[in-house]
């Protein structure tokens, strides 16, 4: 699709934007390195690194391991998260209080939203589906198909797909990964308060903005991106 100038996209991150997952997320970590025998790491890394890519995540947590067990790491991760959710064993995955109500009303003000995220294409389809908001959005990019944030990747195919040009979008996320992602893309960039990072850290990654309640996201937006 040719760029349009007319079109606006918000791009959302998706663990520690819009929804809450944390317990899931620390709870399969922790099953992946005891099926290698390591200590599992602490819930406050395992949320530091929640955004990256598996693999690059895992050389984050265990940063003394080779690149096989780094990959090792990540494969039992997938397979423990899977079991959990054959079983039914899943924390609930809420979305954050105002995300919908947000997502609906930059609709309605003409934006098109997108997602990028570490997730799988296949674990995105399930919470996007479990929460009925798949069809908010006209790109989904996810760790399947791109290198790992901060790399702008993810967005430059995010842009591509919906035809909006880097001046014309923002990234919104929770963490400094998120931020740079936008930076090395050309767009805005929002860091939300209610993630995984801190806000120092969303403040030291160089935000554009930084908000505290997921409604005020538009009013937000549309003052880095005008219409």
């Amino acid at each position: 699709m040719s760029p349009d100038p007319a079109i606006r996209l918000a791009v959302f991150d998706c663990d520690g934007t819009l929804v809450d997952s944390q317990a899931n997320i620390c709870r399969a970590a922790a099953l992946a390195f005891d099926a290698s025998g390591l200590a599992p790491p602490p819930p406050a890394a395992v949320r530091r690194i929640v955004g990256l890519s598996l693999v690059e995540a895992m050389r984050t947590l265990a940063p003394e391991a080779e690149d096989a067990a780094h990959r090792r790491l990540a494969a039992d991760y997938k397979q423990a998260f899977a079991a959990l959710r054959s079983a039914g064993a899943l924390d609930p995955e809420p979305l954050f209080d105002g995300v919908a109500e947000a997502l609906d009303l930059l609709l309605a003000r003409g934006w098109l939203l997108g997602v990028a995220t570490g997730k799988s294409d296949r674990g995105l389809a399930h919470l996007l589906d479990h929460h009925g908001i798949a069809d908010r959005f006209v790109t989904l990019q996810t760790a399947d198909r791109h290198p790992s944030k901060p790399d702008p990747a993810m967005l430059h195919a995010a842009l591509a797909e919906a035809g909006a040009l880097p001046y014309r979008a923002a990234m919104i996320g929770d963490t400094s990964f998120d931020l740079a992602m936008g930076r090395a893309a050309g767009t805005a960039t929002v860091g939300v308060s209610w993630g995984y990072h801190a806000r120092a850290d969303l403040a030291a990654a160089g935000a554009d903005a930084i908000v505290d309640a997921a409604i005020d996201l538009p009013d937000r937006l549309a003052a880095l991106v005008q219409p």
